[in-house]
């Protein structure tokens, strides 16, 4: 029998049929739709959505090729002693599916991402692209006029490509609709991390991932629509331990790894994918000047991760800590990709907070096409296993 439209087994569905498809099939027909539409591909881990809405553009998020896309000519271009996104996603411009892309944003992650920028110039110079830096100062006066510089340029560029102005009252309305998208996002990672039985995040990984590919408008009603479909759906609660998942904030997982550390006895009541979704932590205001805003949430109310600077050193692993009390958690996971220089720098330091505060935790790596997924699974299993039983005793 199929699946109705607003059941939890479609909605899944349907986002899985988004992750999977490669040629960005959504995104095209979005393009199609209307004449002179545009879209604009960018990297993780931020980028100001809402001025490529403003620009009445598709914002589509880019996240390498995954574990199903087999690089051949990205490999030419990268060395392979460093993480294997920028290859994957070299892969999916050579061959030609990111060829309805009128433009890509490169933010500040690492040094790759910043290279991969330059070399997206060389190979589609007809694609607008621009590397987006972001302060690493957030004094108001310094780190905040740098990025309302940068916002200005990145508008002026929009701009050019459109053929349009993009008004402040334009961008206030785009703030306001994914100030509303921002909200949906807390209320689904809310109501996983108090009944994550009822919300597995492997589906609210892929609800997440959805929101790279549809317009906001869309994503916004299809959260609404899945946590109406599983708050009404009866699902049986298991004795798994609460984990925080910690380090995939860049080069995605492959699905397998978030099933399989679930499969292994874990619940993830909080983790660090998809940061783009969730990087701005409160409403921006729509009212008054709306870079000055975006600036201000950018320095102010913003996600910690280790792609962010640190100013002070003593805060460092605050979030985290703070994250595995307010979840409820028992553990940490650290789970990031081979070669990723920020989260396997940072980790030591993190795990040193975490040492401190009694807070157990393991580590592993992955690439984001990862096939073997038994030896993940045993050592969640085992971490599950360990937590019980000290708990217990």
């Amino acid at each position: 029998m199929p699946a109705t439209p607003n059941s939890t087994a479609a909605i899944v569905q349907r986002c899985q049929d988004l992750f999977d498809d490669l040629d960005f099939t959504a995104a095209r027909a979005w393009k199609d739709a209307a004449p002179g539409r545009k879209v604009v591909g960018y990297m993780p881990v931020y980028v100001p959505r809402e001025l490529i809405h403003a620009a009445n553009m598709l914002p589509l998020g880019i996240l390498g090729g995954g574990e199903n896309m087999e690089v051949i000519h990205g490999d030419a271009y990268y060395q392979s002693y460093i993480c294997r996104i920028p290859r994957s996603t070299l892969e999916l411009g050579i061959t030609g599916k990111l060829d309805f892309a009128d433009g890509m944003l490169f933010p500040f992650v690492c040094d790759v991402i910043r290279n991969l920028s330059g070399m997206w110039k060389l190979l589609f110079p007809k694609v607008y692209t621009r590397f987006f830096d972001t302060p690493q100062n957030y004094k108001d006066e310094v780190g905040g006029n740098y990025y309302i510089e940068e916002l200005r340029e990145l508008r002026e560029g929009l701009e050019e490509l459109g053929g349009a102005r993009i008004t402040d009252e334009a961008l206030r309305a785009s703030i306001e609709v994914y100030n509303e998208n921002r909200r949906l996002v807390r209320e689904v990672y809310a109501f996983r991390a108090a009944t994550p039985w009822k919300a597995p995040s492997s589906e609210v990984y892929l609800l997440m991932r959805a929101g790279n590919v549809l317009p906001v408008e869309e994503h916004t009603q299809l959260m609404k629509d899945y946590l109406a479909a599983v708050k009404a759906e009866d699902r049986p609660m298991r004795d798994n331990c609460r984990v925080v998942l910690n380090g995939a904030f860049c080069e995605q997982p492959p699905l397998n790894l978030i099933k399989s550390i679930e499969m292994a006895g874990c619940y993830i009541v909080d983790d660090d994918f998809m940061l783009v979704n969730r990087w701005l932590l409160d409403d921006v205001p729509a009212d008054g000047d709306p870079l000055a805003n975006l600036a201000s949430a950018f320095l102010h109310r913003s996600a910690e991760t280790s792609a962010k600077f640190q100013p002070d050193e003593g805060e460092k692993g605050k979030y985290l800590i703070q994250s595995v009390r307010e979840k409820g958690a028992e553990g940490v996971i650290f789970a990031a990709p081979s070669f990723c220089d920020p989260a396997l720098l940072e980790r030591p330091m993190l795990q040193a907070k975490l040492k401190a505060h009694g807070i157990p935790y393991i580590s592993f790596k992955y690439a984001e096409n990862s096939g073997q997924m038994q030896p993940i699974r045993e050592q969640a299993g085992t971490f599950a296993d360990s937590i019980k039983l000290w708990s217990a005793a």
